[in-house]
């Protein structure tokens, strides 16, 4: 699926509509370079589950978690180099099972990828408009492929 955003709040707009159908366990992974939109989706994502803090980019601290609907833990991996140290920082852990886990820059995982989750890839960047791609990789990202249509995204 595919989605044109002309703007940041338009993306805000669509994460905000796919998170009306996440549930416990979930796992989104944002793919995009620097200054793609990854932070702007998931302030999205979490408006969405009704999130009230502010959600920033957890670059520094590796892991935000908010409250919402469901607990929202946002991590970002970009300062990491592989899933052991992924593993070693305590990221990755049983109470995200409650909740939905946003993860920027996925691939630092590998291999420990897991295999049930939503991709969203976000091209573009500066002023430009982003294109959004999304993959539904097992039965748990399925659900968010009707919404994202709902929400104006294209097969």
């Amino acid at each position: 699926m595919e989605l044109l955003s002309p703007s940041p709040e338009a993306t805000r707009t669509f994460a905000s509509r796919l998170a009306t159908v996440a549930e416990p366990g979930d796992v989104v992974c944002l793919w995009g370079e620097l200054g793609a939109g990854k932070t702007v989706f998931a302030k999205g994502f979490g408006a969405g589950l009704g999130v009230e803090a502010t959600i920033n980019s957890p670059s520094f601290v590796l892991m935000g978690e908010y409250a919402g609907r469901l607990p929202m833990f946002h991590i970002d991996l970009y300062r990491l180099s592989s899933a052991r140290e992924v593993v070693d920082a305590g990221l990755l852990d049983d109470r995200h099972a409650a909740g939905v886990v946003l993860i920027e820059w996925p691939d630092r995982l590998g291999d420990a990828l897991p295999l049930d989750r939503l991709d969203v890839h976000i091209d573009g960047g500066a002023d430009e408009p982003r294109t959004l791609r999304l993959t539904a990789h097992g039965r748990m990202a399925d659900r968010y492929l009707p919404a994202a249509e709902a929400a104006g995204a294209r097969r």
